[in-house]
């Protein structure tokens, strides 16, 4: 997919890890026509690198701020991301 619109980092805290949650992500964001990746983080959070349309994007943070069923989300935070080198599909990295 080379016409994205944007692309965000987002950082998902709470119980989100042992859960499901990056299989869960994954597939929501296929689901909804995203690339990029999902990863584990040290300090018990996740975090995401998501790229698609603008509304795509707003849909799939709306999604992580419920998260599959098991989690409990605390904080959904967003920043800025490039758009060089995102990956054509959707990955769990780590």
């Amino acid at each position: 997919m080379s016409d994205h619109h944007a692309a965000v980092r987002v950082q998902i805290s709470g119980k989100v890890q042992g859960v499901g949650f990056r299989v869960w992500t994954r597939g929501e964001a296929v689901r909804l026509g995203l690339t990029g990746w999902v990863r584990n983080e040290s300090d018990g959070s996740v975090s995401a690198l998501i790229a698609g349309s603008d509304a795509a994007i707003s849909a799939m943070i709306e999604r992580l701020k419920r998260g599959p069923p098991g989690a409990s989300v605390s904080g959904v935070a967003t920043g800025a991301a490039q758009l060089e080198d995102m990956p054509r599909d959707f990955r769990i990295i780590g």
